[in-house]
């Protein structure tokens, strides 16, 4: 990495508002370069405003405007990320949501599976290239991949290879559960298969956080949720930025954590027959976007 170009590089999802916002502004403000991804074009805009006032100007900050729900959409965020660096230090896979009904995308995939899920599965893939070429250019453990999922993943037994994507009988918060779990798995595989590249994975837990989140979620979860203690966005956010960071996460692999310390998951986070057939249906589910 030359001294011009020397600053480590985070790409955050969901940084248009609440925890991916408020970690994208700490990476900046430590001097990271942040290349950030939101859905609404007005939240990006107010974002970009905000993630630039915490970054240097060596290191300007980067909104881009995307929805990880539609693979199309994804592939060219991915793309547009490529045009703007040659390196990927930590990719932060932070986006994600509920919907109070089933809601199909253009693209034919439930848009709680698919934003939560499919979509960082492809980005990620994606961005591969990058995240080996800053591995390449720093010591094992240094770059990372984080997953936020959730304690939620604790309330399903398992994903259902029949309806995966919750087609056939869909319940907001049973749906979210199982992205969420989708998320443990992904990242515990991810974490086999990009050890020998001496890149790290891990996902998080943020906590019930104060925000929007749950705005549109079933009243059964939203009527659940404002049951449980809250914390900031920032309080969150501080452990993800903490995994992508810190020197110590870089010294395992595939773990689960909670305020800065490793927690275990569910059972059915534990499956590693699981995580590898989750990886297999994500892979026929975003065929066509793959790279070649």
């Amino acid at each position: 990495m030359s001294e011009a170009n020397s600053a480590r590089v985070a790409v955050v999802t969901g940084a248009s508002s609440g925890i991916g916002k408020e970690a994208a502004k700490a990476l900046a403000r430590a001097g990271w370069r942040v290349i950030g991804i939101g859905r609404n074009p007005v939240r990006c805009a107010q974002a970009q405003a905000e993630l630039q006032a915490c970054a240097s100007e060596a290191n300007p900050a980067v909104m881009l405007c995307a929805d990880l729900a539609l693979m199309a959409d994804t592939a060219r965020a991915a793309d547009e990320i490529a045009a703007l660096t040659d390196r990927v230090d930590a990719l932060l896979n932070n986006a994600g949501g509920v919907t109070r009904d089933r809601h199909m995308t253009a693209e034919g995939n439930e848009n709680t599976f698919a934003s939560n899920h499919l979509g960082h599965f492809l980005l990620t893939a994606r961005l591969l290239p990058l995240l080996r070429a800053a591995a390449a250019d720093t010591g094992p453990g240094a770059v990372r991949v984080v997953s936020v999922s959730s304690t939620g993943h604790e309330h399903t037994d398992g994903l259902d290879w029949d309806d995966l994507q919750s087609t056939r009988q869909f319940i907001s918060g049973a749906a979210y559960c199982r992205a969420k779990l989708a998320n443990i798995l992904f990242t515990r595989e991810l974490a086999k298969r990009l050890a020998g590249d001496g890149i790290v994975a891990h996902a998080m837990h943020p906590g019930v956080v104060h925000s929007n989140f749950a705005s549109h979620a079933d009243q059964q979860m939203q009527d659940y949720m404002a049951t449980l203690e809250g914390e900031t966005p920032e309080v969150a956010a501080d452990t993800l930025v903490w995994l992508a960071s810190a020197t110590e996460p870089g010294a395992s692999t595939g773990g689960y954590f909670y305020l800065r310390e490793a927690i275990p998951t569910s059972a059915a986070g534990q499956d590693d027959d699981a995580a590898r057939r989750l990886w297999e249906e994500s892979e026929k589910l975003v065929a066509p976007w793959l790279p070649g």
